[in-house]
């Protein structure tokens, strides 16, 4: 049994994730059960494209988003099943990615301002960043 003291990253890593993750986790409550406050925020374009998601991408959307949430659990619990959790939500996210730039309404870039593309990026490389690191640390033995 491993005794050793878990790392102070650990700690804030896992916070700081669980966070970030949560307001996904909002995102898709608000936005799958049709919340008329948080709709409201968009542009008619955008609800269009909201609207327009086909039924099979709504479970890796899914996977995507509450599999980051259950790795940063995990990470706080330091299990590592994280490190497959995390790996499993990153492939779901870049389905649903493929879908937005590829698949879907060309027109759907164009609503993006560069806020909302720069932050698109930063989810995608936090979502690297989180299967890395919970990789490193379940092969270095600080996650069980």
């Amino acid at each position: 049994m491993n005794n050793a003291k878990t790392p102070w990253h650990i700690w804030v890593v896992g916070v700081v994730s669980l966070l970030w993750h949560a307001g996904g986790a909002m995102d898709y409550i608000m936005s799958k059960t049709g919340n008329e406050n948080y709709l409201a925020q968009m542009t008619p374009e955008q609800l269009a494209f909201l609207e327009s998601f086909p039924a099979w991408l709504t479970p890796f959307w899914a996977v995507a988003v509450w599999g980051a949430v259950l790795g940063s659990l995990l990470i706080l619990l330091r299990k590592k099943l994280a490190a497959p959790v995390f790996l499993i939500a990153f492939l779901a996210m870049i389905v649903v990615t493929i879908h937005n730039l590829f698949l879907a309404d060309p027109s759907a870039m164009d609503m993006m301002n560069a806020f909302q593309l720069v932050f698109t990026v930063v989810i995608f490389i936090v979502a690297i960043l989180m299967v890395i690191y919970s990789s490193t640390q379940s092969q270095l033995g600080r996650l069980r």
